[in-house]
């Protein structure tokens, strides 16, 4: 089986494609500028122009939200316009430029909107949210740079199960919820709902070594500039993904308190 993707968006395809095509340019003594070609370094900053834009929408949508607005509308579109964009991405990485801006404008609605909801109910929950992100993807770097943390076929594969298996998990639950009265183990504050939101955050981390892991690849493949912008969004879905599971976490705490 060949599970080289990285998260639901870091697919094996998009990259394995691009790097076949950068192949047959070299093959065919096809010249590209160095400048053309993906690097480690163009990949970071825009990672941070990404986050950049996901703040200044986040923000917008917040400050509204505390001025009257109901942050759900803006949440349930900048979700879904999100989730479009990561899934054209993923088929037309070479479109990367304009859809990860785009991915960072939208999602940082839904971010916006689902964070002023969590404040509003557990008061000081967003800023420890932020902060158990910002240090998980800290020490997820420092493990990946100094090699502690390999990551190898098997690695992959286990992540990626896992990862698919939760996907899996959550949308079998929400069709549940939706049409019948079945109320998933992890909507509430219960001993294992709290273990399987520790166990959902434990495969996020583990897929940022997998995002770590394929940027790096694609900088030594010398795969085309765009990939930069598609290992940047790749890297912002992942952390999209580990901030609101620390949210889910933190209230499912603050609520048996």
């Amino acid at each position: 089986m060949n599970l080289k993707s990285k998260n639901p968006f870091l697919n094996n395809k998009s990259f394995s494609a691009t790097s076949a095509r950068r192949s047959d340019q070299v093959h065919n003594a096809t010249i590209i500028d160095y400048n053309q070609e993906m690097t480690v370094a163009g990949t970071i900053n825009k990672t941070f122009i990404l986050f950049l834009l996901l703040i200044a929408s986040a923000m917008v949508v917040w400050w509204m939200a505390f001025n009257g607005m109901n942050p759900i509308v803006p949440a349930i579109a900048g979700a879904i316009i999100g989730l479009i964009l990561v899934v054209a991405a993923a088929f037309k990485p070479q479109y990367s430029g304009y859809l990860a801006p785009g991915y960072a404008l939208f999602e940082g609605l839904f971010i916006g909107g689902i964070s002023a909801i969590f404040e509003a109910r557990y008061p000081g929950i967003v800023i420890q949210a932020v902060g158990a992100t910002f240090v998980t993807f800290g020490v997820c770097l420092a493990l990946y740079r100094f090699k502690i943390v390999k990551v190898t076929e098997q690695f992959k594969s286990i992540v990626v199960a896992a990862t698919l298996a939760i996907a899996t998990y959550y949308l079998i639950s929400w069709l549940f919820s939706m049409f019948t009265s079945f109320q998933p183990v992890h909507y509430d504050n219960s001993l294992m709902s709290i273990g399987i939101s520790v166990f959902v955050i434990i495969i996020a981390a583990l897929n940022l070594f997998l995002d770590f892991d394929r940027i790096d690849k694609g900088a030594q493949q010398k795969m085309p500039k765009y990939m930069e912008w598609f290992g940047a969004m790749g890297l912002m879905v992942t952390l999209v993904w580990l901030y609101v599971e620390f949210l889910r976490l933190l209230s499912k705490l603050s609520s048996k308190d």
